[in-house]
C-alpha cells in the first residue's frame, strides 16, 4: 500500500478538517525561492499532468495543436454529409436543444453555421417544466408536420429511442450530437455524433470530457469540409469558424466539463474571440453581467452563464438562443435584461429550495449518497442546490422535486464528487428498473422517479456507491501549488499563475498557502462572506475573502478564535481592482493554525 504524501507545514487537519498535500512538487516559496528547478508556470503545468515533452503545447493551447480530425468520431462523417446536403438542397433543418447553457450555445452554434452558410435554420428549445429534458416523440413529429425534413438534436438525443423511432416513422431525418453517457444499444438517426458512446474509437473517447458544444463545433468544422470539397465555396466566402468559438467556451465552462486537452483549447481561443464582442448577444449579456473588462474564464460560470440557465430554470426556454443568435443591439439589451431579472428570481427560489432540501440531511443516516425531495420544490432550480449541497458535505447529491409533472413524477438532478461516476450509476438505476428515465455523465446527472421508488433508489445507490465514495473521501485532501510569505502575494504572480490558465474543473486553478499571518480585522460582508486582513512579520499586508463561509466552523473560527494565533491561509489570487490602483487578494479555501 502506497504511503500518504507528506503534509505541508505538518498541517494534518485544518479547520476544514482536510490535511494539506502539495499536488505536485514542492514550490515552498516562504523563505524565498532557493531551489525552486523550475519557473512556477512549469510547475504547473507539470503538477496537471503535462509531460516535460509537451510543455510548450501546453503553455498557450492552440486549435492547431490539439483539434482532432472530426473523422476520428464515428457517424461524423454521416452527420456532416447530411447536414451538407440539407444546405446544398435548401432544407427546412430545425436545431433541436436543451434548456441549458451547453444546449443554448450549441443550438445558436449550428443556427449561427447554417446562416453564414446562407441558410435560415428553425429551433425548437422545450420547456423544462412541461416537457421536462430530451427530445420527445410529439415535438419531433409536430416538428416534421411542419416542413422540417432534417432535425439536428444538441445536447440530448443519446438516450432518446422511443421519441427518435417515432421522427423515423413520421419521415424525418435525426441527427443526434451529445455528450452523456450512451447505452449498448443506441437509439435510430441519420447519424449520432457522441464522444461518450461505448462502440467509440480509443481516439475519440478520449475527448469524452467534451460538451455538446464542443461536439457541435467538430460538426461544424467537418460539414464546411464536406462542403469545400463538393464547390461549394468557389463563389462565396467560407465561414469564420473560429468566430464561434466564444460560444464553444461559455457552453463548455458552464456545462462543467474538464478543462484540459482540447477544453482547454478551445475556451482559451474562445475567450480571445469574446474579447472582441462580435457577437451582439454576448456583448449585450457581458454588459447586463456588469463586466467591466473582457471576461475571464470564472466569469463564464459565475456570471454569464448562470443568466443564460435562468432564461430555462425560471423562464422562457428559447431565450438564451434568441440572445445569442440575434443581430438586434436592441433586442439583445431587452433579453439580457430579462435574463438578469429572471437570474435574480432564480437566486431567491434556490434559497427556499435549498433550505428546505439542508433540513433532510440529518436524516439520510450517514447515507453515501444524498438523495434529498420535497414538494413544491421548483424544478429549474434542484441541479444547482444538489451542486451546492455536493460542496458543503463532499457527498454525491440528488435532488428531487416531486409532483414535478402531471402525473406526479419525481424530477431529481444530481452532482457528484471527484471519482464517483453518478451518470452509470443512474443509468443502471433505470435500466434496473428504479427510474422511468435517466442519465448523465460522471459529475452530474438527471432522472425521473415514481415517488414510490424514493427510498429504494436511496438504498439502491448508497449500495452501489458507499465504497467509490469512501475511496473518494479518504482522498480528499487541501492540495497546494505554491507557498508564500505574505509580501509575496502581489499582482505579478497573480498575472503569472493566471497564465497557465484557463482554469476550471480538471484543470484546477493554482492554490496557495501563504503566511503565517496574524488577523488584523475579521467582518461579515452581504449575507454570508468573511472578511479578513492580515499582516506577516514581513509587512506584508492584504485581504482574504471566504464566500458563503461566515456560518462554517472555519469561519467562526477565524471570526472569534484565532485572536493572537498566526495561520497559514490556503486559496486562490485574485486581482481586487476597485481601488486606485489593483491589489492582489486570496478567495479563502481553508485555514490553519501555524502554532
Amino acid at each position: 500500500m502506497a504511503s500518504r504524501p507528506a503534509s505541508v507545514f505538518g498541517i494534518d487537519r485544518s479547520l476544514t478538517g482536510k490535511a494539506w498535500q502539495w499536488r505536485g512538487g514542492n514550490m515552498d516559496l516562504s523563505d524565498g525561492p532557493a531551489g525552486l528547478e523550475d519557473d512556477i508556470v512549469t510547475q504547473l503545468l507539470l503538477s496537471r499532468g503535462v509531460t516535460r515533452d509537451d510543455l510548450e503545447r501546453h503553455r498557450k493551447p492552440s486549435l492547431r495543436a490539439f483539434l482532432p480530425d472530426p473523422s476520428e468520431f464515428r457517424d461524423m462523417d454521416a452527420a456532416a454529409d447530411r447536414l451538407a446536403q440539407a444546405v446544398l438542397t435548401s432544407e427546412t433543418v430545425t436545431i433541436y436543444g436543451d434548456y441549458d447553457v451547453d444546449g443554448a450555445t450549441s443550438a445558436a452554434l449550428l443556427i449561427l453555421l447554417l446562416r453564414r452558410l446562407g441558410q435560415e435554420a428553425r429551433y425548437y428549445i422545450p420547456d423544462r417544466l412541461l416537457e421536462g429534458y430530451g427530445p420527445s416523440g410529439e415535438a419531433l413529429v409536430r416538428i416534421a408536420g411542419g416542413g422540417s425534413s432534417l432535425i439536428v438534436t444538441v445536447d440530448c438525443g443519446a438516450m432518446a429511442h422511443e421519441a427518435l423511432e417515432m421522427a423515423h416513422e413520421a419521415g424525418v431525418d435525426v441527427i443526434v450530437v451529445d455528450h452523456h453517457k450512451c447505452a449498448h444499444e443506441l437509439p435510430r438517426a441519420a447519424a449520432l455524433v457522441n464522444p461518450n458512446r461505448l462502440d467509440e474509437s480509443t481516439l475519440a473517447a478520449a475527448h469524452g470530457h467534451l460538451a455538446a458544444v464542443g461536439v457541435a463545433f467538430l460538426l461544424a468544422v467537418a460539414t464546411v469540409r464536406t462542403l469545400r470539397g463538393r464547390g461549394y465555396f468557389k463563389t462565396r466566402a467560407e465561414p469564420d469558424l473560429f468566430a464561434l468559438l466564444d460560444l464553444v467556451a461559455l457552453g463548455t465552462v458552464a456545462d462543467v466539463a474538464a478543462l484540459h486537452g482540447l477544453n482547454r483549447a478551445l475556451v482559451a481561443q474562445g475567450l480571445k474571440v469574446m474579447a472582441r464582442r462580435d457577437n451582439v448577444g454576448m456583448s449585450a449579456l457581458i454588459d447586463a453581467s456588469r463586466l467591466g473588462r473582457a471576461p475571464i474564464c470564472s466569469d463564464l460560470g459565475f456570471a454569464l452563464g448562470p443568466r443564460i440557465n435562468a432564461g430555462g430554470r425560471v423562464g422562457e426556454s428559447t431565450l438564451g438562443v434568441r440572445l445569442l443568435t440575434t443581430t438586434d443591439p436592441d433586442e439583445a439589451r431587452e433579453i439580457a435584461s430579462q435574463l438578469s431579472r429572471l437570474n435574480e428570481e432564480r437566486r431567491t427560489i434556490e434559497q427556499m429550495v435549498q433550505e428546505a432540501a439542508e433540513a433532510q440531511i440529518d436524516r439520510q443516516h450517514n447515507r453515501a449518497v444524498l438523495v434529498l425531495a420535497g414538494r413544491g420544490w421548483h424544478p429549474g432550480v434542484i441541479g444547482i442546490v444538489a451542486g451546492r449541497i455536493k460542496e458543503k458535505t463532499g457527498k454525491p447529491t440528488l435532488v428531487i422535486a416531486l409532483d414535478a409533472d402531471e402525473a406526479g413524477h419525481g424530477k431529481g438532478s444530481g452532482r457528484s464528487i471527484t471519482g464517483v461516476d453518478l451518470g452509470a450509476a443512474i443509468i443502471a438505476a433505470r435500466e434496473a428498473g428504479m427510474l422511468l428515465a435517466g442519465g448523465g455523465h460522471a459529475m452530474a446527472a438527471g432522472l425521473t422517479v415514481a415517488p414510490d421508488k424514493l427510498e429504494a433508489l436511496a438504498e439502491w445507490l448508497d449500495s452501489l456507491l458507499a465504497n467509490d465514495v469512501s475511496r473518494a473521501s479518504a482522498n480528499q485532501a487541501m492540495l497546494l501549488d505554491l507557498a508564500l510569505a505574505p509580501g509575496g502575494l502581489t499582482p505579478k504572480l497573480v498575472e503569472t499563475l493566471e497564465s497557465a490558465g484557463p482554469f476550471g474543473m480538471g484543470w484546477p486553478g493554482p492554490r496557495l498557502a501563504v503566511g503565517p499571518v496574524r488577523i488584523i480585522k475579521a467582518d461579515v460582508v452581504g449575507a454570508d462572506h468573511l472578511r479578513l486582513i492580515v499582516g506577516g512579520p514581513d509587512n506584508g499586508r492584504f485581504k482574504a475573502m471566504a464566500f458563503r463561509a461566515a456560518e462554517t466552523e472555519m469561519g467562526q473560527t477565524l471570526l472569534h478564535g484565532s485572536q493572537g494565533r498566526r495561520l497559514w491561509l490556503a486559496g486562490r489570487a485574485k486581482i481586487d481592482d476597485w481601488g486606485n490602483r489593483p491589489q492582489a487578494e486570496l478567495h479563502l479555501d481553508d485555514a490553519a493554525f501555524a502554532d
